[in-house]
Parts: C-alpha cells; structure tokens; sequence
C-alpha cells in the first residue's frame, strides 16, 4: 500500500506545461483502488517502526563498513552486528548495503611462484620467431608446461604441441 502512496505523491508533484497539477490526488487513488483518505493520513504519519529500525541499522552498518576501511562485505558486518548484539538478518543487511552503495573491496590473495628467480636473464633466443604455423607434420614442435593445484599437491603438466596439425603429440 505504502508503495501506491509514494506513487501518488510522487505524480502530485508533475505539472502540465501551464503549471496546472497533471493529476488529481482523488483521480489517481481511484486508478490505483485507494482512498483518498488513507492517501492523506499517510502524508501526515511518521515512518513505521520498521522503517525506523532499518534507519538506526543502517548507521550502524555504514560506521561498521567505515571502520573496516570498505573491506567487510555484508556477512562480516552481520557478524560485527550480532557480537554487539544488534540482531537482524543477514539479508537485511545485505539489502541495507546496497541500499547504501556500500560494496566491499576484497583485497586479492598475492600469488606464490613456485620458482625463484634468477637475478641474471638468459638471453634465449626465439628460434621460430612467433610464426606458429607449419606446412608439414614433425617441422615444428613447440613446449609448454603449467601447473595444477590438487588435493595432494601441485601437479605439473608438460606438453609437446605440433604446430601443423595443433595436436599433442608428446
């Protein structure tokens, strides 16, 4: 209901290109199946508890985001809340974020090499020079290797690719 009300307050407030209103407030809560009554007693009440509530947390979750510098996302500030012993859900405060515009900047994992680096730099030079194609079988193989992280460990997986036909052949 409060929807169709903000709706109508909303279109009060439009003008035709002589300043007259556009609608009339009786016009439109009849369109909508409303009273015009329950129209003007929602101009004049205060906000509900509810909306309240929300407005008190949604302070309190923009304090929280502030001080984590912008890192907690909705979970960790849902956490924060519930030690400090205001308790909602986990929704709400997802939704209270977004209403905010508050979205959390997750700092990325550094990535660990698995070899350490030489201080000096080989000069190896490009023997095919990046021309990947080859008219017959066998003329040309290139090598690659990568890494695959698994349960047990890291598993390294090298290959020879024949640049003519693009298949794997060792």
């Amino acid at each position: 209901m409060s929807e169709k009300y903000s709706f109508i307050s909303a279109e009060r407030a439009t003008t035709n290109a002589d300043g007259t209103p556009r609608y009339q407030v009786k016009q439109m809560c009849a369109w909508l199946a409303v009273s015009t009554s329950g129209f003007y007693d929602w101009c004049t009440r205060g906000p509900s508890l509810t909306a309240q509530r929300r407005a008190r947390l949604a302070a309190i979750i923009a304090y929280v985001f502030e001080a984590h510098d912008g890192t907690y996302g909705y979970r960790r500030v849902h956490a924060v809340l519930a030690r400090s012993g205001h308790l909602c859900d986990p929704e709400t405060v997802r939704d209270l974020m977004r209403e905010l515009g508050l979205v959390a900047c997750q700092p990325r994992r550094s990535r660990k090499g698995t070899t350490r680096q030489d201080g000096r730099h080989a000069q190896i030079p490009d023997l095919i020079e990046r021309d990947f194609s080859a008219e017959t079988p066998g003329a040309k193989l290139v090598g690659d290797i990568t890494y695959v992280p698994t349960w047990q460990g890291w598993l390294y997986v090298a290959l020879v690719i024949d640049c003519c036909s693009r298949a794997i052949v060792g």
